[in-house]
């Protein structure tokens, strides 16, 4: 979690102007990255926020949230607001292994990333995507950024936003040839893929 909330965090700040970033967490792995990334997003002179509506009891979310706290990242309650207030917005709320239709409050705030002009970067896969269908029906967000962690999901093959990047230098030497994954620059946790 702690590579590929950095890997997400290094992706932004390769393309995107310091400026205020609103993080949607979810309540799984994928919100886990995005808190990460907003501490280092604040690190590399940006201010992030969160829009956490549903935070969860184990320990690990709970540390999570305490380092954000610690870095003085405020937690929002009233997204629309905060969707005005910002210059780009971070989808952490659902990762590759949701199914279903979203419930409250995500449904609302699906919706309202759907409509919003500003850019979104997605963690891993848009929220709401199918992880091989991608969005076949058109009905959920369209991101400017994907960041793939590990490895591209089948679902990136439907992306058209402007940036694909690639995140989280974790996978095993055998893997990074067997799926064919790009060499990292140097130290870097991120590569950009198109």
């Amino acid at each position: 979690m702690e590579l590929a909330g950095l890997s997400v965090a290094e992706s932004i700040a390769a393309e995107y102007k310091r400026g205020k970033v609103l993080l949607c967490i979810g309540p799984g792995n994928n919100g886990g990255d995005g808190l990460v990334a907003a501490r280092h997003l604040t690190q590399f002179g940006f201010r992030p926020s969160l829009f956490y509506p549903v935070q969860p009891s184990k320990d690990l979310y709970k540390a999570l949230m305490l380092q954000c706290t610690a870095f003085k990242i405020p937690v929002i309650q009233d997204l629309d607001a905060g969707l005005n207030e910002c210059d780009l917005i971070v989808d952490a709320i659902f990762g590759f292994s949701f199914k279903g239709s979203p419930r409250a409050p995500f449904d609302k705030a699906l919706l309202a990333l759907r409509e919003t002009d500003k850019p979104i970067v997605a963690v891993d896969i848009p929220s709401g995507w199918d992880v091989e269908a991608g969005d076949p029906q058109g009905t959920g967000i369209r991101p400017d950024m994907l960041i793939s962690l590990t490895a591209p999901k089948l679902c990136a093959s439907g992306f058209s936003g402007r940036f694909h990047y690639l995140g989280g230098r974790f996978v095993p030497p055998e893997m990074v040839s067997a799926f064919g994954i790009p060499t990292y620059p140097d130290t870097s946790n991120c590569i950009r893929l198109a």
